[in-house]
């Protein structure tokens, strides 16, 4: 299957401006463009990239006064299979995890696990731990919350979905990935690519999603809160602690975003 894939914003900045763009889709799918995402500015500035502490590409740019745009339009394959499901996956002791995944038992920016580990112990405490049990949260968390974009903002914390009922696909991930750290399931946050394909149109403006994965059974597993369902044409661009350590974009400077598209769709050639 081919994916077309990409995004245009479009600033106004009162003066020249430092930007950390995360845009660049995961180096896991190196082999799989067909057209890269190379990123694209109007005015053309120098683009330095470098990696960041959770190996994602990162891009910094200088914006210039002004009108100033950044946009891809890229061409990648996918196996067109819905995320893999491992129903058998067992959970793992504390004592047993790799060191990489330690960092992601931890509480963080958006992810307040001392505020809602008695409620997850209440909950989920007395399930079979695995595969069944992340699933369990994502089932709550997907009756519990109701999807809102009225009701989205920065600074949104799990804690404050879990009580507000409402948020978007990263208020779904936020709190499904904080109940799991309170269970010692290690859980981090995950954004990028996911169109309407292999479902019906949603109707409402694409956007980049978030979703999230769950170290069990030796491996990062992806479960998706927001959709909760196993869904075709996942690209992953960033993986981190939670939406904070993965900003698509962070502007060290006053601005005004005037544009925002995003786009991702199946198509047939790659002409397209």
């Amino acid at each position: 299957m081919l994916i077309r894939l990409g995004y245009e914003l479009a600033y106004e900045f009162p003066q020249a401006t430092p930007v950390l763009l995360n845009l660049n889709v995961h180096y896991s799918r190196a082999a799989d463009w067909l057209r890269a995402d190379t990123i694209v500015t109007d005015p053309g500035v120098p683009l330095t990239m470098y990696r960041d502490a959770f190996g994602n590409w990162c891009t910094r740019v200088f914006a210039p006064a002004g009108w100033f745009r950044i946009t891809t339009d890229a061409l990648i394959k996918d196996s067109g299979l819905a995320d893999p499901s491992f129903p058998y996956a067992s959970e793992h002791t504390v004592e047993s995890l790799p060191d990489e995944a330690l960092a992601f038992l931890l509480p963080s920016r958006y992810c307040e696990t001392e505020l809602l580990s008695a409620t997850a112990w209440s909950l989920f405490g007395g399930m079979m731990p695995g595969w069944s049990r992340v699933q369990a949260i994502c089932d709550f968390v997907h009756a519990h919350i109701a999807f809102d974009y009225q009701s989205a903002r920065a600074t949104k914390t799990a804690w404050e979905t879990f009580n507000e009922r409402r948020g978007v696909c990263r208020d779904f991930a936020h709190l499904a990935l904080t109940l799991c750290r309170c269970l010692n399931i290690p859980a981090r946050y995950c954004t990028g690519y996911l169109g309407d394909i292999g479902v019906a149109a949603c109707g409402a403006p694409m956007d980049f999603a978030g979703w999230f994965e769950a170290y069990i059974g030796g491996g990062w597993r992806v479960f998706d809160p927001r959709n909760n369902q196993r869904r075709i044409g996942r690209v992953l661009i960033a993986r981190g602690r939670d939406a904070a350590d993965v900003a698509i974009s962070m502007t060290f400077g006053p601005n005004l975003l005037q544009r925002f598209r995003v786009w991702t769709d199946e198509v047939q050639t790659i002409d397209a």
